[in-house]
């Protein structure tokens, strides 16, 4: 049966029942969307897109446009997971900070000899030092093959302070909680400056690379990876098209302060003066329901960073269904797979 297949009953109405008005769907459709993309993200933001009366709990299930929704989501789940390219494991020997190290980096490569415009990622920070050590993945497999399918490389280097590249942890900002109250003020700028040397230094790597394309570079992050892609924009470093920041900030702790970080008007500055110097255009993407920063500091983060004159455009999207939005790059793909394509062509990282 078609899942666009009228109601029937005493409700009456022409209105398509859709995932909003069969929650059930929703949480299968989350764990469809992570990890594929193109069909599935269309056909899932297409169903949320459509809003009509929600009805009660006990119609649910009588509705066979409904259940016909929660069937297909299951043949769906049933599919075999679309194949995915996995990451070649590097040793990248770089310089930071005038010494030499070598990083370990996750490599999504296109085939063949290239050139082909390159992607740097920069990952996350865990709250844990243990957490830090065990870092594996610094980029999902789903988002490296987002760009693969582009024709797009990807280079994730693991920063000093992770994994197993290891080093001294130079990223921590001060931030301190006691119960649910932050004191004393971190200082964002040092992190981000300190995480951005791996950026440089993955960069100037990057152009001696014969397969990369030296004027097609996109910077990317996410949390604070995002921050640091951020601050690697203020140094217009040649060849940059642009930034992307997937919910960029510090300071966060989700589980004893829900929604608010710590001294968020701090990274309000750090931001202003990072925008005063950008000049490559950036895409900022939140989503509302974000532990880490809530909905507000993310706008203000970035209403800061714009002030300074620079070609910056926010996207907050709506909740991460079921997931800390935090999560929007790992969980939203529906929410933020056509944006980032469009800003992809927008700085002509990539034709079409």
């Amino acid at each position: 049966p078609s899942i666009t297949q009228p109601m029937a009953g005493p409700w009456d109405s022409p209105k398509l029942v859709t995932a909003k008005s069969c929650p059930m769907v929703l949480p299968l459709m989350a764990a469809i969307i992570p990890d594929t993309a193109g069909a599935t993200a269309a056909f899932s933001l297409a169903i949320l897109r459509l809003l009509p009366k929600p009805l009660p709990m006990r119609f649910y299930f009588k509705l066979p446009s409904c259940r016909a929704m929660v069937a297909a989501a299951f043949v769906l789940l049933a599919l075999p997971a679309v194949a995915q390219v996995a990451p070649v494991v590097i040793r990248l020997p770089l310089v930071i900070d005038g010494k030499p190290i070598e990083v370990i980096a996750h490599l999504y490569k296109p085939n063949g000899e290239g050139p082909f415009p390159l992607v740097i990622f920069s990952h996350g920070r865990a709250g844990t030092r243990v957490k830090r050590a065990q870092m594996e993945r610094p980029i999902a497999a789903g988002h490296g093959n987002f760009w693969l399918k582009k024709g797009v490389a990807v280079i994730a280097p693991i920063r000093p302070g992770y994994g197993e590249t290891g080093g001294s942890d130079v990223e921590d900002s001060g931030a301190q909680w006691r119960d649910r109250e932050c004191f004393g003020k971190p200082d964002y700028t040092t992190t981000s400056l300190n995480a951005r040397r791996a950026v440089v230094a993955t960069y100037e790597w990057a152009l001696t690379q014969p397969w990369v394309r030296k004027d097609r570079l996109l910077i990317e992050g996410q949390s604070v990876g995002g921050m640091t892609s951020v601050a690697t924009s203020a140094l217009n470093l040649p060849g940059v098209l642009g930034v992307v920041n997937f919910a960029g900030g510090a300071g966060g702790n989700p589980h004893s302060s829900p929604g608010h970080s710590c001294a968020p008007d701090v990274l309000s500055q750090t931001y202003r003066q990072y925008g005063e110097a950008a000049k490559a255009p950036s895409l900022w993407l939140y989503a509302e329901n974000d532990l880490y920063w809530g909905r507000d500091a993310p706008q203000r983060w970035f209403e800061a960073y714009k002030a300074g004159g620079s070609d910056a455009e926010l996207l907050q999207t709506g909740p991460v269904v079921g997931y800390d939005g935090h999560q929007l790059l790992l969980r939203g793909g529906a929410m933020w797979s056509g944006p980032l394509s469009q800003f992809a062509r927008k700085v002509g990282l990539v034709d079409n």
